[in-house]
């Protein structure tokens, strides 16, 4: 989980963000499969690799093989991997360093056996597996509107009441948001006050969106404290970590004692500083403290391996939360992709079902994958992101996908086609933004900034830019109506239709695209050319004024002097404004704090372009009534537009709200 930020009083910033690209779920790698058939054409079979033997041995020469130099390569500090298989821990690795020493010191090495990390959005298989305690004990219904089990009202707007089914699905319908998704290091956190504080607002009608949701997981923690009758953290505790003897795992924040001196310190890159403990509001999305072992003890209980008495979960409750979870009655044709089971996502590889959750805080990156038909799984964590965004994601990957290419190679997919490709491609064609956005607040601008495209090739194939897991264009094929299949990969989209064309795509069992609104959509041509006219009025300023001395050519006459000047302080009013809010818009996804004075006076800049469209619109009237020339005509009117233009923008995307939580 990746929390986000907002300006709640000193420590009671909100946090809800998932690295994307965050997000909590880890892409697949590509395999190299043979290139697409002819549409309509059955493809060869492509031959079934031979399996790796699952030893001790060869997973550690494997894993030795592939981190070392990986760490090194994307300086990434340190990891830990642990694997089970036939109801045992098979290997603990630990690597690089738990200490880098960059603060001073000497540098201290990863420990498998003793150092912890934290795992993020990994949590809410816990927090999903403590629902399920009581719903196998007949406390919870999976189906009961969830506000029968709370102390306060969910805030919604739909009729369709939200179930646990669909906090544990990411189908609530909940938008993003972002506000202090980390307090500060001795702040205390409060699940209730951050569930009714300044709550996001429901944007889908629930069961029909996948939208991930930390929000939506935190409700159903507090529900598991509220009907157990005991803080989420001892239930935890008392219910699934105890009798598992996960002995060195907690929720708890801070860490006890002999805990905290065990924790890895969480860093951005091998050379930066340490981070400060990460303490988090929403704690049953991604508090989570463990450590290699301790996840080799739940992966083997969710595998079904530990004895009945220790077990946290009967069989078949471990069923019913490993199944797709929602069908075709809510979300449609979505619901022939990946799907999401009860707080696990469906990851399946090789034509094999594999189950599984990642999770992201500023410093630590995790992901954990079991294959319940094989009784093998493979937990691994680092504890800072390399030197690009994205290095942990690709290296987990890496890992865990290439465990299962390894060990469960099964039958890799082949190509194929359908009869309906190119229709469907066409349909499908247009821009798109991600369901897990903010809409309510200012930052709903990032849809402005990201957008998806898809574009339908003469093949019947599409091109996604960015692919929605590999941040970079990525080719479709369809495989079957509405499923698409990565061109040499297996991700998966599927799509849901609207009349004449695709109005949703899914992925990644808890992620959406939906189509992009006409404002969304014509934002950026707005934006841009609005910006462009008026970086030229800026610039022709002074290349005038040169201009008429070097020329010996009179100023201009003082009629109309006020409504310029007041225009020109407008027109860079607007232009700083927008500066202020790329830097604000950077720093917040970076989970970087944000004063609200900083916004205000944001906002006051804003301001100023508004108020100058009335000078601006005056400048208009005062040079045709005095017949100045068609080119003072064309150049005051163009900036009025694009004060107008820029204006539309910070008004249709909320920069000018009196709320600024975000």
């Amino acid at each position: 989980m990746i929390p986000a930020k907002t300006t709640a009083p000193p420590h009671r910033r909100r946090t809800t963000v998932t690295l994307a690209a965050s997000m909590g779920v880890l892409a697949v790698l590509a395999t190299g499969c043979a290139a697409p058939a002819a549409q309509g054409t059955p493809a060869p079979p492509i031959p079934t690799p031979t399996a790796a033997e699952l030893t001790q041995r060869d997973v550690d020469a494997w894993l030795d093989g592939l981190l070392p130099a990986a760490l090194a390569d994307t300086g990434i500090p340190g990891a830990v991997v642990s694997v089970v298989a036939d109801g045992e821990l098979l290997t603990a690795r630990g690597y690089g360093y738990a200490d880098t020493g960059s603060d001073g010191g000497g540098p201290v090495p990863v420990d498998a056996e003793d150092t912890l990390f934290r795992v993020g959005s990994v949590s809410k298989l816990f927090t999903a597996t403590a629902v399920m305690r009581l719903v196998e004990e007949d406390r919870l219904d999976l189906d009961t509107d969830v506000n029968e089990y709370l102390d306060f009202t969910l805030e919604t707007e739909f009729d369709e009441p939200v179930t646990l089914r669909h906090l544990l699905t990411h189908t609530p319908g909940f938008e993003e948001r972002i506000e202090g998704m980390f307090l500060p290091e001795d702040a205390v956190p409060d699940l209730r006050s951050y569930l009714v504080e300044d709550p996001p607002e429901q944007v889908y009608p629930p069961g029909t969106v996948p939208a991930y949701s930390n929000y939506g997981n935190s409700v159903a923690g507090y529900i598991v404290e509220r009907v157990s009758g005991t803080p989420f953290d001892e239930y935890v505790d008392e219910t699934v970590l105890e009798p598992l003897g996960m002995d060195s795992s907690t929720f708890a924040q801070p860490l006890p004692e002999d805990l905290g001196e065990r924790l890895a310190n969480g860093y951005m890159n091998d050379t930066s500083p340490a981070g400060s403990f990460e303490v988090i509001d929403d704690a049953p999305a991604g508090a989570l403290t463990t450590s290699a072992p301790d996840m080799a003890r739940f992966m083997l209980a969710h595998l079904g391996e530990v004895d009945a008495e220790t077990a946290p979960l009967a069989p078949e409750t471990l069923d019913l939360m490993h199944s797709p979870a929602l069908d075709a009655d809510s979300l449609g044709a979505l619901a022939e992709g990946q799907r999401m089971a009860l707080g696990f996502f469906e990851e399946d590889r090789n034509g094999q079902r594999v189950i599984g959750h990642g999770g992201d805080t500023l410093y630590f990156h995790s992901h954990m994958s079991i294959h319940p038909d094989h009784g093998t799984g493979i937990f691994v964590s680092f504890n800072g992101g390399g030197r690009e965004g994205i290095d942990s994601l690709r290296l987990r990957e890496a890992v865990v996908n290439g465990f299962a290419d390894r060990y469960l190679p099964g039958e890799r997919p082949a190509t194929a086609g359908t009869d309906t490709a190119v229709e469907h491609a066409a349909m499908a064609e247009g821009t798109y933004t991600a369901s897990r956005t903010m809409h309510s607040t200012f930052l709903s601008v990032i849809n402005v900034l990201g957008p998806t495209r898809v574009e339908a090739r003469d093949d019947g194939t599409i091109l996604v830019t960015p692919g929605p897991e590999t941040m970079t264009p990525t080719v479709y094929e369809e495989i079957e109506p509405w499923v698409w299949r990565e061109v040499g990969g297996q991700r998966l989209l599927a799509m849901r239709t609207d009349g004449d064309r695709v109005e949703a795509i899914g992925f990644a069992s808890a992620f959406t695209l939906l189509r992009a609104d006409p404002e969304t959509s014509l934002a950026p041509p707005v934006l841009l050319s609005s910006v462009l006219v008026l970086l030229l009025a800026v610039l022709s300023w002074p290349i005038g004024a040169i201009t008429r001395r070097l020329a010996s050519r009179p100023a201009r006459d003082r009629a109309g002097r006020t409504a310029r000047v007041l225009t020109r302080i407008g027109v860079v009013g607007a232009l700083a404004a927008l500066i202020g809010w790329a830097v604000v818009v950077t720093a917040l996804m970076g989970l970087r704090d944000v004063p609200e004075a900083v916004l205000r006076a944001v906002q006051g800049l804003q301001l100023l372009g508004v108020l100058a469209i009335l000078p601006a619109a005056w400048v208009v009237v005062h040079d045709v009534r005095r017949r100045a020339g068609w080119k003072r005509y064309l150049g005051g009117a163009l900036v009025l537009v694009a004060l107008l233009g820029v204006q539309w923008f910070a008004v249709t995307f909320g920069l000018l709200a009196f709320d600024v939580s975000y």
